[in-house]
């Protein structure tokens, strides 16, 4: 799972899960041990077959670029073929090729503040850190600057920071994340640095910078910033082998310190004190302004090709109106890899990511779920596809690769249904399903899970805003309904989940040490299939919500024809 805009921000919700739940103790090694020994039903043993292999060492974290993702999505391919899945990817085949570049920051690069004064360079580490721009090997940017509060343009939500300025040509610069009072998705929405950068582009700016906070010098200091200026960053590639970025032509040049920021308000309507003090609260307002002076930029970006892949089968539908028309079933291939070693790790410094949990078991489940459709002997009216996607943890990549280069009509797409990271080492007694409430999906998740046994739960987590961090939300941006299903946190999962957040996630622990129940996943793989069969054989095709923020933003192809509840 992603950590930033694009999945899942999990570390915090790891925070947010144990700051309510008392410690967990770690299973018994014997008594696991012989669990895992003891010999398994066959559907039960198929699932535990797959993650073995994906998660296994010899595949060395499945990072997304690496040989060893290549291995796991040739097994993949012929996991599919097994399966009796037609080939959807390229040239006939299984693979979707993914081109890739990896790209940072090549040097420290140039900021100059003038003013009412003369010329004023910004120093490095102190006042600024430039950031990579993914659409540019040099960058150079000299315009005004207009402070926009958050950045956020939602009058609907109260929230228009561009009121009463024009951003045309300037350079907007903005405070990161979003107000606490705007909750759940939206706000998750709101905060990330790609939806902002989008924003200002739209508004006619041509580059944002972001301003360190009270709030966020708390979280991470400057220095640590300054640090890792030069991380590299992934994402697909364009034909010239540059990336591809949210807002290529307003990119962002870097983030500039409260030191910084007081240099560039001098002289302006709201001084810095005033502006670093509001905030300071969860919930800040700021009056949009421009400031009196003009920011210089130059900035130098690196890239390095990389490739990958996803994996796409197919089961064609056998209606001849709607026979055409797809849904897909993703989940993620890839996982971290291999990174520093994590020494309180029980395996005693191991650096190897295995992603049993994370998403090995979530492709096992995409496999298996295949295996039903093609065993019940009865073909789905709608095509049904089958997604294992790459880059998931380097930002969505795969998913939003394959949305922007489909192997079928974009337009034909008419739901996703995600499986990402669900942790089964406890007996579910009911699920959560993200986004089932924003269109006529919600029904459709309502009778299947209730078919395995189990009741639907709200979002036991809103804050996290976990419907705009994983594959499906590129399908989202598409226009297309979507949904991510999880186990949910009733009796033992409340605790189950917590302990796997504090201990294993993103992890070399999260491995087959793990308890895994398997019993679990194929209740999981149950529901997930009936969903799926559910929209593939209904009368109609799935559509928003009438009203629904993320339907009415992103307007797919059934846009006009939303429901009202």
């Amino acid at each position: 799972m992603f950590r930033p805009f694009g999945a899942l921000a999990l570390l915090a919700l790891s925070t947010s899960v144990l700051a309510q739940t008392a410690p967990v103790a770690a299973p018994d090694p014997a008594a696991l041990n012989a669990k895992l020994a003891a010999p398994l039903p066959a559907d039960q043993a198929a699932m535990k077959a797959h993650v073995l292999f994906l998660a296994s060492d010899a595949m060395k974290g499945r990072e997304a670029g690496s040989p060893e993702f290549d291995i796991a999505a040739q097994y993949v391919a012929a996991q599919f073929y097994a399966a009796g899945l037609r080939p959807g990817g390229d040239a006939g085949g299984y693979l979707q090729t993914v081109p890739l570049v990896s790209y940072k920051a090549a040097s420290k690069g140039d900021f100059v503040w003038t003013g009412r004064e003369a010329a004023q360079p910004l120093v490095f580490g102190q006042d600024y850190v430039p950031s990579a721009n993914g659409a540019k090997a040099e960058t150079s940017v000299s315009a005004p600057v207009v402070f926009v509060g958050y950045g956020i343009d939602a009058p609907q939500y109260g929230q228009d920071n561009y009121k009463g300025v024009d951003v045309r040509g300037k350079i907007v610069a903005y405070f990161g994340g979003a107000p606490a009072r705007l909750g759940g998705e939206e706000r998750a929405f709101f905060g990330s640095g790609g939806t902002k950068a989008a924003v200002a582009q739209a508004k006619g700016a041509v580059g944002v910078i972001t301003l360190e906070s009270p709030r966020t010098a708390k979280v991470r200091t400057f220095a640590k910033l300054a640090d890792s200026y030069a991380s590299p960053r992934m994402t697909w590639a364009n034909p010239d082998g540059t990336g591809k970025v949210d807002a290529p032509r307003a990119p962002s040049l870097g983030t500039v310190s409260m030191a910084g920021a007081a240099k560039l308000f001098v002289g302006a309507r709201t001084p810095w004190t005033k502006v670093a003090k509001q905030a300071m609260g969860a919930n800040a307002k700021f009056k949009a302004e421009p400031l009196v002076g003009t920011l210089s930029v130059a900035t130098k970006t690196s890239f390095v090709p990389a490739k990958s892949s996803n994996v796409v089968g197919m089961i064609p539908g056998n209606d001849p109106v709607v026979g055409k028309e797809v849904v897909v079933l993703s989940a993620h291939l890839d996982h971290i890899g291999i990174t520093k070693p994590v020494a309180s790790d029980k395996k005693g410094g191991d650096a190897l990511n295995n992603g049993a949990l994370d998403n090995a078991i979530g492709i096992a489940s995409l496999i298996e779920e295949a295996k039903r459709f093609t065993a019940s002997g009865q073909a789905p009216k709608r095509t049904i596809m089958f997604l294992a996607v790459t880059g998931e943890e380097k930002g969505l990549v795969g998913s939003d690769y394959f949305t922007n280069h489909p192997t079928v009509p974009l337009s034909s797409i008419v739901a996703d249904v995600n499986l990402d990271m669900p942790i089964l080492t406890y007996k579910f007694e009911d699920m959560v399903v993200f986004g089932a409430e924003r269109s006529t999906i919600g029904p459709i998740v309502q009778k299947a899970v209730a078919a395995i046994g189990v009741g639907l739960s709200p979002d036991p987590m809103p804050e996290e805003g976990i419907f705009v961090r994983s594959d499906h939300f590129r399908f989202v941006q598409k226009g297309i309904p979507a949904v991510f299903l999880w186990p949910g946190q009733k009796g033992p999962g409340k605790a189950a989940v917590a302990y796997f957040m504090a201990n294993n996630y993103h992890k070399p622990s999260d491995d087959l040490s793990q308890p895994i129940m398997w019993d679990q996943g194929v209740r999981f793989v149950d529901a997930n299939y009936r969903i799926a069969r559910e929209i593939a054989d209904g009368a109609q095709r799935p559509v928003w919500n009438a009203g629904d923020y993320f339907g009415t933003l992103y307007k797919g192809p059934m846009a006009d024809k939303a429901v009202r509840k």
